[in-house]
């Protein structure tokens, strides 16, 4: 086992007093140029390696992490995320990281933007984002930046954004994989929907990518993009069946976020048949999938995308260890066969 050296250890392999070593060790006060390279040259044989926790709880150091998310309570899509944030903050509590979350509502940009402006109040050392609003994202980027304080994302990535780091998905690529799913079910004479549901119009990865799926191939199905708000659930309900019953050949549908079910039990009792792939394992699309009126989910991980971007943050303030620009999670897809393996 390698010897752990004291500060005693040191000065005396190196000539010079205690309090020398803790100086050159801690950067602090002044010291000669000849007991410097003397202190260097025994750290440096002795391979020392500083241990920046025990420093941090030595000098009381606290180190603020803000999360600004959706609230679950709006969105149940994002618990699982908050027990991500939870498990991570108690985690790394004990080492001098705090975490403090901040919600707002999805349906209200002054919510957005008054949440974030508290996180900036309690004078965060970084702030991690989800972003749901893009252009009120920039303006609060842009106010962090003037106040110097970093910015990471997960779930939601803003190609704008000038980030330390984005924990998530490939949006258009999982846009492809529905895309590919759908196509080795449906005939050549389909129409398929891409629904967005409650859905800001830039949040248009996924479509993008499953558009892009068809491009050059012998099948081009004819593909119909449809935006639906459920504030007024009668009219959205309205419009859920319209689309199903008047467009005769639709026989595919491609929900580009969590609301699947929504969308499902607006049309419950109208007979057709449809191949649906959606996002998310919520407690109500796992119903709809296990029943067969969901044929497949997306796994957008989100609970494992908060966990990540908190404990990167902190693990570079402890450890200095360098925070991933992009980490890009895995792509799964869930069937009623497998779902049982992801649940918690």
């Amino acid at each position: 086992m390698d010897k752990k050296y004291t500060i005693k250890d040191i000065a005396e392999l190196a000539g010079v007093s205690k309090g020398t070593v803790d100086r050159v060790l801690h950067r602090r006060g002044k010291v000669s140029p000849k007991a410097l390279a003397r202190v260097e040259k025994i750290l440096k044989e002795i391979d020392y390696q500083p241990n920046p926790i025990a420093r941090n709880l030595k000098n009381n150091k606290v180190y603020r992490i803000c999360v600004l998310m959706p609230d679950p309570k709006e969105d149940a899509y994002w618990s699982p995320a908050v027990q991500g944030i939870k498990e991570a903050a108690r985690e790394f509590k004990p080492f001098g990281v705090l975490v403090n979350t901040y919600y707002y509502y999805t349906s209200e940009k002054i919510s957005f933007i008054e949440k974030s402006k508290e996180a900036l109040n309690s004078s965060p050392d970084v702030l991690l984002m989800a972003p749901v609003f893009q252009k009120e994202a920039l303006e609060i980027f842009k106010h962090c930046q003037e106040a110097g304080v970093s910015v990471a994302l997960f779930n939601n990535l803003i190609e704008e954004f000038s980030t330390q780091s984005f924990v998530g998905q490939d949006l258009t690529q999982t846009g492809r994989v529905a895309a590919g799913l759908i196509h080795k079910l449906v005939d050549n004479s389909s129409t398929i929907a891409i629904l967005h549901i409650d859905e800001e119009k830039h949040m248009s990865l996924k479509e993008n990518g499953f558009k892009a799926f068809f491009e050059g191939r012998s099948f081009t199905p004819e593909i119909k993009t449809f935006s639906l708000q459920t504030s007024n659930y009668e009219a959205f309900k309205k419009q859920s069946i319209d689309l199903v019953k008047n467009t005769n050949t639709i026989s595919s549908v491609f929900v580009t976020n969590s609301k699947a079910y929504v969308f499902l039990k607006a049309i419950s009792g109208i007979n057709k048949n449809l191949t649906i792939v959606g996002y998310d394992l919520l407690p109500e699309n796992i119903k709809y999938l296990e029943k067969g009126h969901i044929d497949f989910l997306i796994h957008q991980k989100p609970k494992r995308q908060a966990y990540l971007g908190v404990g990167y943050l902190a693990e570079n303030f402890l450890f200095g260890k360098p925070i991933p620009e992009e980490n890009l999670l895995p792509i799964d897809i869930i069937t009623p066969e497998n779902v049982m393996y992801y649940l918690d």
